[in-house]
């Protein structure tokens, strides 16, 4: 029976995934009535700085294990073969990096937004114009994650696509207005497991009815979906091991790194050493979710050996494929269909949750507070919960426009977060690593860097050249549909035609280069502009915004030649925030509306002293 017809869940389906609902939206309710029911801003964003290591790395993963993940990297698999796999070799710096650079100096600084570096570090201008890229960025990275899993349960279920988004929307914000950062990082953590249930019940029941893992590798040696380590170092190849091996450290470290809703959960952690722990611990996480993903689509080629059934759902995207297998797969097993549409939303909710919050932090602390610094505290946790309810709203509409996009949701997502994730990554760089820098060079860099992302990306979107290349399926000659011998022809007259040149080579780079890309060209421009305005002294840079990396990679220099070349070969110290560093004779704020300088010290872990600096910092 053609799958495409069974749009019904079974009563056991509906079950599974209300209960998922229920219980999202019951965490929610619980830390909305339960501790300090969410009435200070330190608790509703920060979770009171008293989350575990474990919790706050389940919800780093979840955060990032999208439901564009879940759907967008098996399709990948099924389509191009297994050389995606190695982005999983870019995760060991991508979260090392982080784990040794950025968390130490964010935590020291006892920031409540990322964004608060950047006035610590240059000035209020490079700080707003950080928060709205990063604004930007997220508001249309919901848009794609909200509407996957709803496409998913339209397909599955028949359910109006646009209801399932609008419940998807209104249930997220819901327990993330209720309940805060905690309710935030307890969903992620209940709904990771979710995740993995659900791939897992496919995979199996999927190898099981394809004759077995022998049955399953042999076809997809066949069909030429099993890559080896491709060297190539063409930056217009679309997968190569440098562009997913060391394109994908960069994507890693501006998701890792400086994208505030991870660098909310660290500095959630009670302590910096639970803060870099947990980030360890993402690595085998994302490592399995990679694996799974890759077999899924390893799976799925070997059942329909390369055909395309998407139009059976009433759409030409190949990521429809994805829910086509899992309807096959699945069906006349009462349960299962509920649990995979329950992991793509739980997925989804994870991911969406974590924007809220971030969004509604940085909007708060970057561009509110500043202006209304006599704002009570209950007025401002007010506002902060009315800010993540309307970002809900707003994704919404950005749902919409996913829906009109022609690309899979997996390369729409990476080109958002190297387009935008680029340059704000480089800009954070440019301020920790390159004490020359000033903020006129961050402004710049970051306006330069965004501007080539752009001119990039339109120009890949207008002249569609993505540098794909589809292989052949060549399962068995008599496997070959209609569809699959077009996809051939079209793969085969694709190889004939000449490469691009000019402009169109430079479109066509590859969208895993464009974060490493935009973050190179906002610190080059900035360090020019810095230089020809004036570079700031080692004096002038605030304490504790640095970190001392050309120091380390120049450790077999004399000191005194350290300190001529890169000035900075100090370790960081720990400083405060700009709304801490008031004259004495004031309550220092520690940047959240109404705490105290000893509410602050309440706040520290164990061992640890605040380094107060009286200065002005430039």
């Amino acid at each position: 029976m053609d799958p495409s017809n069974q749009k019904h869940f079974t009563v056991a389906d509906y079950v599974i995934f209300a209960i998922l609902l229920a219980a999202s939206m019951g965490i929610g309710l619980y830390y909305a009535l339960s501790g300090g029911r969410q009435r200070t801003t330190q608790e509703f964003l920060l979770a009171d700085r008293n989350m575990h290591c474990l919790p706050v790395s389940l919800s780093l993963i979840a955060s990032f294990q999208s439901a564009v993940a879940i759907i967008g990297v098996p399709a990948e698999i099924y389509t191009h073969g297994t050389q995606y796999w190695f982005i999983g070799c870019a995760y060991i710096l991508g979260l090392f990096i982080p784990a040794h650079v950025f968390i130490p100096v964010f935590y020291r600084l006892r920031l409540s937004s990322a964004y608060e570096y950047l006035e610590l570090r240059f000035n209020k201008a490079v700080r707003i114009c950080g928060t709205l890229t990063f604004i930007f960025q997220t508001v249309i990275y919901m848009g794609v994650c909200v509407y996957t899993p709803a496409f998913a349960l339209n397909a599955v279920t028949g359910f109006e696509l646009w209801g399932a988004v609008l419940a998807t929307g209104l249930v997220c914000t819901l327990y993330t207005t209720m309940g805060g950062l905690k309710a935030v990082i307890w969903t992620d953590v209940f709904q990771t497991v979710v995740m993995f249930a659900g791939q897992l019940a496919v995979i199996v029941v999927g190898i099981q009815k394809t004759g077995g893992v022998s049955e399953v590798w042999r076809k997809a040696q066949e069909g030429n979906r099993i890559a080896g380590l491709d060297l190539n170092p063409d930056p217009t190849e679309r997968h190569t091991f440098w562009t997913l091996g060391v394109g994908g450290i960069f994507l890693m470290l501006s998701l890792y790194g400086v994208n505030q809703s991870q660098v909310q959960r660290y500095i959630s952690a009670r302590t910096e050493k639970e803060a870099v722990r947990s980030c360890y611990m993402v690595f085998p996480s994302l490592q399995l979710a990679l694996a799974m993903s890759c077999v899924m689509g390893l799976v799925m080629f070997a059942r329909y050996c390369g055909e395309d059934h998407s139009d059976k759902l009433g759409t030409s995207s190949r990521d429809a494929m994805v829910i086509y297998f899992v309807m096959d797969m699945l069906q006349g097993l009462p349960g299962l269909p509920g649990l995979f549409v329950a992991c793509l939303f739980s997925a989804a909710l994870s991911t969406i949750s974590s924007a809220f919050n971030s969004l509604a932090t940085v909007t708060m602390e970057d561009l509110i507070k500043p202006h209304f610094p006599a704002m009570t505290e209950a007025r401002a946790t007010l506002l902060s919960k009315a800010l993540a309810m309307s970002y809900g709203l707003l994704c919404l509409a950005m749902a919409y426009l996913t829906h009109l996009m022609g690309d899979s949701v997996l390369q729409v997502a990476l080109k958002i977060f190297g387009m935008v994730g680029g340059p704000i990554l480089g800009v954070f760089c440019l301020g920790m690593f390159f004490p020359w820098a000033n903020s006129t060079g961050a402004v710049a860099g970051l306006g330069a860097g965004l501007a080539v992302a752009f001119w990039v990306g339109i120009g890949s979107i207008i002249t569609r050249s993505s540098g794909a290349r589809l292989l052949p399926p060549d399962c068995r000659a008599m496997l070959l549909s209609d569809n699959t011998t077009a996809v051939i022809q079209t793969a085969l007259s694709n190889v004939t035609l000449s490469s691009p040149s000019g402009l169109k080579r430079f479109y066509s780079l590859s969208y895993m280069w464009y974060s490493g890309f935009n973050c190179c060209t906002v610190i080059i421009v900035g360090l020019i502009i810095s230089f020809l305005t004036g570079p700031m002294k080692e004096e002038d840079v605030a304490p504790g915004t640095l970190y001392p990396l050309l120091g380390k990679l120049l450790f077999f220099l004399p000191e005194r030649l350290k300190k001529k070349l890169c000035c900075c070969v100090t370790p960081q110290r720990q400083t405060l925030s700009p709304q801490q560093q008031q004259p004495p004779q004031h309550k220092q704020s520690n940047g959240l509306t109404g705490s105290s300088q000893e509410e602050t010290d309440s706040f520290l872990p164990d061992g640890h002293t605040p380094f107060v600096e009286h200065e002005t910092a430039v």
